[in-house]
């Protein structure tokens, strides 16, 4: 830790006095809020405690003739704070606080469904938020009176004390109990508000919900969220989307999907399937031969683009749907097809990406 005496930069016979304006000027060199180096910390550390030990009479003279450096009063301790406030502008005047403060943001949710989200949807909300209280206009007053100022701390809102350290007297502030730091006091409250100056109530709010939102976009209306206390600045509202899902289309970003089950002869022969888009009714074209698991797209008729231009596709899925009851002539007639088409016994083909499935199978209990 080395010589208290050299650690502050005096001599061994140097006055309190002297010893106290060479630790202040340490202090203003090496307090962590000026330079944050942990090196230099530690050293502002050792300063710290060279100081408490000669600036205390006993503690000094146990020092002095070889003794501990905790003896004669040690475990008092020093406080940071008090060297804060008494170098470094902790205990100055801060000033009364204004009652006039900004609102709270607020959050809601809107419910709309796919349509409203691919075209956009102007929706009416009812809120219970905080207003201005008309009463008083937001002072907080009745009507007729004004504020005044604080008798204790004369308009200042804080109050100062003189507190006793080893540095000696420290002044310190602190907010007016009184007053509550405002610097004034409210003789007679509004009796709608109770002097807060903002009252409670439930308004309807207009919200444009642009085309292309989904679940968890968030509309930020500016100043239509809860009024401040003392009738200050709004706060801002955000409406967070919630999307319904759809009965028959499901949603993919931009893109939709929706699934059509046609006949097996229609899917053989070809045919115009009509299917409800959320444009309304539209025809799509079945080529002959289309298997099951084929897709058609319809371009353009998906969602519209939240941040860009146009919108997105919608694909359809076409299942193709075997028939399960057949009459007689049914029967007859798919016989007949089957003889045609040399069918009658058919030999299972298999793709190359079963063969892949069936080899990982066969692989699996093979090992």
């Amino acid at each position: 830790m080395g010589d208290h005496y050299e650690t502050l930069g005096v001599a061994r016979d140097a006055s309190a006095d002297e010893i106290r304006k060479a630790y202040r000027k340490l202090v203003r060199e090496l307090h962590p809020d000026i330079n944050p180096d942990p090196q230099i910390q530690e050293q502002f550390k050792h300063v710290t405690f060279a100081y408490e030990v000669l600036s205390d009479d006993q503690k000094r003279r146990n020092y002095d003739q070889g003794g501990s450096s905790f003896g004669g009063g040690a475990g008092n301790g020093f406080a940071f704070n008090d060297i804060m406030d008494a170098f470094f502008g902790g205990g100055g005047s801060r000033g009364p606080r204004p009652r006039s403060r900004r609102g709270q943001d607020a959050l809601i949710q809107i419910e709309i469904d796919l349509a409203e989200a691919c075209f956009g949807v102007t929706k009416q909300l009812s809120v219970e938020t905080a207003t201005v209280c008309l009463t008083c206009a937001g002072k907080g007053c009745t009507p007729g009176t004004s504020v005044k100022p604080c008798d204790i701390c004369k308009g200042r809102g804080e109050v100062q004390q003189v507190t006793r350290s080893f540095l000696g007297q420290v002044m310190t502030s602190r907010p007016c109990n009184s007053c509550q730091g405002y610097g004034t006091i409210i003789p007679s409250p509004c009796r709608d508000c109770g002097g807060d100056g903002r009252v409670r109530t439930r308004r309807v709010i207009d919200v444009e919900i642009p085309p292309g939102v989904e679940t968890g976009n968030r509309i930020q209306l500016s100043g239509q969220g809860e009024v401040g206390p003392g009738g200050g600045q709004a706060g801002d509202l955000y409406a967070e989307i919630i999307q319904r899902p759809h009965e028959s289309i499901i949603r993919d970003g931009d893109t939709l999907h929706l699934s059509a089950t046609i006949p097996m002869t229609a899917a053989a022969l070809g045919t115009t399937l009509v299917v409800e888009t959320l444009d309304g009714p539209q025809e799509v074209d079945i080529k002959s031969g289309t298997q099951s698991g084929s897709l058609v797209t319809l371009k353009h008729l998906g969602i519209t683009k939240l941040r860009g231009i146009g919108r997105g596709d919608l694909i359809v899925h076409i299942g193709v749907q075997t028939p399960t009851r057949l009459d007689s002539e049914q029967i007859e007639l798919l016989q007949q097809l089957a003889v045609v088409r040399d069918e009658v016994r058919p030999e299972a083909s298999q793709s190359s990406a079963e063969k892949k499935l069936t080899s990982k199978i066969r692989d699996a209990f093979t090992r």
